[in-house]
């Protein structure tokens, strides 16, 4: 049973698809209102969203949140 709580803690902190999306838009500098037009969607759902995102990964902004994503893009780049 160990395993699988592991599994879901694992699973349940890496973000969703639009979760990253968003992640890496903020991670380009872009604005909750930039943000939101390019998704389709409002300012406040971006703002909710982010809220999500920094309590799923332990962020307190978007500076910590650009510099974390920062470096895992650049951990997956090939040498």
């Amino acid at each position: 049973m160990h395993g699988a709580t592991e599994t879901y803690r694992e699973t349940s902190r890496r973000p969703s698809t639009r979760e990253t999306i968003i992640i890496q838009q903020v991670a380009e500098g872009r604005k909750n209102r930039e943000i939101a037009n390019a998704l389709g969607t409002t300012e406040h759902v971006i703002k909710n969203d982010l809220r999500m995102i920094y309590d799923k990964l332990g962020f307190w902004n978007r500076v910590e949140l650009a510099l974390w994503y920062e470096a895992r893009r650049h951990e997956a780049l090939p040498a």
